[in-house]
């Protein structure tokens, strides 16, 4: 079929786009109903009114990004169901039970108690409200635990068999979902999330500290943001190299393109870092190459003198395209440094006592408001272009996954879902903006609490 190339660059294109989208509002989800339940908790035990301003204010934002996400994820189940058919017909009866559980998950306990977060706390009272923000929080990550395990048993899959019509049949239950990358997967996952929503939250704060540096919620939200940040980023550094290691003997193409290697070096010569390179995947070289010797074989093999296979001993045809995996690596780890940087930078001015007061510091947070997600995005390139040219890896070809559609069915459906995306974001964007732009009121509308005896706490 002549137009088979085309139709399967436009369909995962249309599927890059969805996803990327729908991603960034899943995980800010997933981080804001855990920033909910610590200042709901803070709240009720500590009585920090304070907290529960904010809390009023965050929430507002976390129903915003419901609404959106929900848009969101509508879209992205039909280009799904509209351009990756044969995926679902030979790999349903292992995925579709798993997401089955995800939309459980969701739509019983997040989208259910929600309303009482939104509209219960003078009606069920401060304890029981409490209960539905807890479990609006455990239902996010409940519903990251699906995704990612479908996602996951799709990069190492597990506990299968395939009968005569290339069917993909359940044999172990457990293993499917806790397939071999799942721990490494969930945990970076849920890392990212949290660290996204705290640089946004604290180039929120920061924004609304240079206009009003003495509001103590501003404070309260900014200290909190950059302990996150300080805490989590160090700890996904850990993640990241355990899991980093568990590619290694999984997914050895994946880890060779994210690294630029196009050939193992010779024993004991160690493998370099590659800071900067232009892969050419036609000469099958890397072209303006800025390499460190030996540095590369720290972090993947922990041995100076280690070394990795290259892509050139493996199949051309089973080969990730380098370029983009090579390049979203390091921008994903530029981001994560700089957030690093941000956090300790906040300890450290911290310890002075000139945390809410250090304007060039607020700047910066503001300037990396958006730097978790687009690291976390940067990591999603990372993993599932480096997992073709397959849809289950080593199984199933993503261009035996394609729905016979052609390239112009599929170009004018993602031209479409763009400008559907268009309307919805640039309209949630402006609210999002609009309820950052300044601190929360002391009187903040919303939920109103009626613990007795709450203070504020500076």
């Amino acid at each position: 079929m002549a137009d088979a190339a085309p139709a399967l660059l436009a369909a995962r294109i249309q599927f890059a786009t969805t996803i990327s989208f729908h991603i960034v509002l899943a995980a800010f989800s997933l981080g804001l109903a855990q920033w909910l339940l610590v200042l709901e908790a803070m709240w009720l035990w500590r009585g920090n009114a304070h907290a529960m301003n904010l809390y009023r204010r965050w929430l507002k934002v976390f129903a915003l990004t419901v609404a959106v996400g929900t848009a969101s994820g509508l879209v992205m189940e039909y280009q799904f169901g509209l351009n990756w058919a044969p995926l679902a017909n030979q790999a349903g009866a292992i995925i579709g039970p798993l997401m089955f559980y995800e939309v459980l998950v969701a739509f019983f306990l997040e989208a259910g108690f929600l309303g009482v977060m939104l509209f219960g706390l003078q009606r069920v009272g401060p304890r029981l409200h409490f209960f539905a923000t807890c479990a609006v929080a455990a239902g996010s990550l409940a519903s990251a635990f699906w995704i990612l395990a479908a996602n996951s048993w799709m990069q190492t899959p597990a506990g299968y068999s395939i009968d005569a019509a290339g069917h993909f049949v359940a044999e172990d239950w457990w293993a499917i979902v806790f397939n071999p990358s799942f721990p490494y997967r969930l945990a970076h996952m849920i890392v990212a999330a949290l660290l996204g929503t705290a640089s946004l939250v604290a180039g929120a704060g920061g924004w609304q500290l240079l206009h009003a540096p003495d509001n103590p919620r501003a404070r309260l939200q900014y200290s909190m943001a950059l302990w996150v940040l300080a805490v989590a980023m160090p700890l996904q550094i850990v993640v990241g190299d355990l899991h980093g290691e568990h590619s290694l003997a999984v997914q050895p193409q994946k880890v060779a393109a994210i690294e630029g290697t196009w050939n193992r070096p010779p024993p004991g010569a160690g493998e370099a870092l590659r800071l900067f390179a232009l892969p050419d995947m036609a000469a099958r070289r890397n072209d303006y190459e800025w390499a460190i010797p030996r540095v590369a074989s720290l972090y993947l093999t922990h041995d100076l003198h280690g070394t990795i296979a290259g892509l050139n001993q493996f199949p051309e045809q089973d080969n990730p395209p380098m370029l983009p995996v090579f390049l979203a690596f390091r921008v994903m780890v530029g981001l994560g440094v700089l957030m690093l940087l941000q956090g300790l930078a906040g300890l450290w001015l911290r310890r002075r006592r000139r945390l809410a007061t250090t304007r060039w510091l607020q700047r910066v947070s503001v300037t990396m408001a958006p730097a978790g997600f687009l690291a976390m995005l940067s990591g999603w390139v990372v993993t599932e272009v480096g997992r073709q040219p397959f849809t289950v890896y080593g199984l199933l070809r993503t261009a035996d996954s394609l729905s016979p559609v052609s390239a112009a069915q599929v170009s004018t459906a993602t031209a479409a879902i763009l400008v559907f995306y268009t309307l919805v974001f640039a309209v949630g964007l402006w609210l999002l903006l609009r309820l950052l732009r300044q601190p929360p009121d002391a009187q903040e509308a919303g939920p109103q609490p009626g613990l007795p005896g709450a203070r504020d706490h500076g």
